[in-house]
């Protein structure tokens, strides 16, 4: 699609139940996909995602628009299947990945360590979600307790906070890396490096694929600007 406006901005919006922020295109309120109000709940998120529109060039990008992109999957498809997708997120915590760790090499071993325990670690204190650790290739049954408790702050998120929540987790693999960038405990780099500490391992050893390089460089910069988004719902 053709860029059709020459300037995109943000605004207050003052209605009742509808005050929030639009983002305008030459004036004319920005709608999702769906045909829904762009309405937000932050200025610093309405003037972000203007930003993006504004830098669009001739041919619009929408994959150059994440923050945009989170915004309209939180109000046309989180918001009508909520539920499903609380389930989906929390799920995770169920096969969390740092709970599966290698048996060897000793090396390997170590590196999930440093980089892993200190996530559980943090889970288990934030949310009172202790999680087991296993070098078993079959599934360990995870205390009903923990994973209610981690259902529960998942589903206590906003449906946008949640939109950006489920790519966090999707994209890491870990609802427990998910959770330590959401609530700013980890760094979007830091969760990516350890999302991949296997395959950066193996790396190390038999020489780096490009194509496992540029995925992981995609992931990242997809975490980066959901991590952002959550920032800016904060501001």
């Amino acid at each position: 699609m053709r860029r059709f406006y020459r300037e995109a901005t943000a605004t207050a919006m003052s209605a009742g139940a509808a005050a929030g922020f639009h983002v305008l295109l030459d004036g004319r309120a920005l709608k999702t996909p769906a045909k829904l109000p762009l309405l937000l709940p932050t200025r610093a998120l309405a003037e972000a995602v203007a930003a993006e529109w504004q830098a669009q060039p001739e041919t619009i990008e929408p994959y150059g628009m994440p923050l945009m992109r989170l915004a309209a999957t939180a109000l046309d498809r989180v918001a009508v299947q909520r539920p499903r997708v609380v389930d989906e997120v929390a799920a995770y915590g169920g096969s969390d990945l740092l709970c599966y760790r290698a048996e060897r090499p000793d090396a390997l071993v170590q590196r999930q360590e440093a980089a892993w325990q200190p996530v559980l670690d943090w889970l288990a204190r934030r949310f009172d979600a202790p999680l087991q650790v296993t070098c078993r290739v079959i599934a360990i049954p995870q205390s009903e307790q923990a994973l209610n408790r981690l259902h529960d702050v998942v589903a206590a998120q906003s449906d946008l906070a949640l939109a950006a929540l489920h790519a966090l987790t999707t994209g890491l693999g870990s609802l427990a890396l998910a959770l330590a960038v959401a609530e700013g405990w980890m760094a979007p780099a830091a969760a990516a490096a350890a999302a991949h500490l296997d395959e950066i391992y193996q790396a190390e050893g038999w020489g780096e694929d490009a194509e496992a390089l540029a995925r992981r460089a995609a992931m990242a910069k997809e975490i980066n600007a959901s991590a952002r988004f959550l920032s800016l719902l904060r501001a």
